[in-house]
């Protein structure tokens, strides 16, 4: 049963395509025009939102390099502390809303200095599957669809981070 599973999903993706063409074959339209359409869109969109992800990068490298992120969680880390976040994960929390590459690069220092079983390690997870990468999404998002007003995005998600981050807590204190 499970060799078939495995060489089930191995043609799943190749059978929603060949799907997807047929389909488009069946309704009558032109499959490789509406491709290049769309693909054309699609780079014209990487294009745009190309100066946006440079900034937002070269922003948070330059906050890591500089002592920024580190100093603040010495700043504010005796109370977080208190409710169960450890100070080495407050610039963890801070760059993974911009960046979920440059936060996975927090999370390997996290697990050279904790261990991936530590609290630390196993709260360092959880929060990676928790929260979003914020401003990155928005910024990208956003702009690709040339939303201008992004009323209560902005609040909403990040009431959205804090809750994943206090249930994150719960469930890596129960570990």
């Amino acid at each position: 049963m499970m060799n078939a599973l495995t060489h089930m999903s191995d043609i799943m993706i190749p059978m929603v395509i060949f799907w997807i063409v047929g389909y488009g074959m069946v309704s009558g339209v032109k499959v490789y025009e509406t491709f290049l359409k769309g693909a054309k869109e699609g780079l014209r969109i990487v294009v745009e939102i190309l100066p946006t992800l440079v900034g937002l990068m070269m922003a948070v490298g330059i906050l890591r390099t500089s002592g920024f992120f580190d100093l603040l969680g010495h700043l504010i880390g005796p109370a977080t502390q208190a409710v169960g976040l450890p100070a080495q994960l407050i610039p963890l929390l801070i760059v993974k809303m911009f960046s979920s590459s440059a936060a996975t690069g927090l999370v390997l220092d996290i697990f050279k200095t904790c261990g991936p079983d530590s609290y630390a390690g196993m709260l360092t997870s959880i929060l990676m599957s928790c929260t979003e990468t914020i401003f990155y999404t928005m910024s990208v998002y956003f702009l690709a669809a040339k939303v201008t007003k992004t009323r209560y995005t902005l609040p909403g998600a990040l009431l959205a981070t804090l809750a994943g981050t206090v249930a994150s807590i719960f469930l890596a204190g129960k570990m």
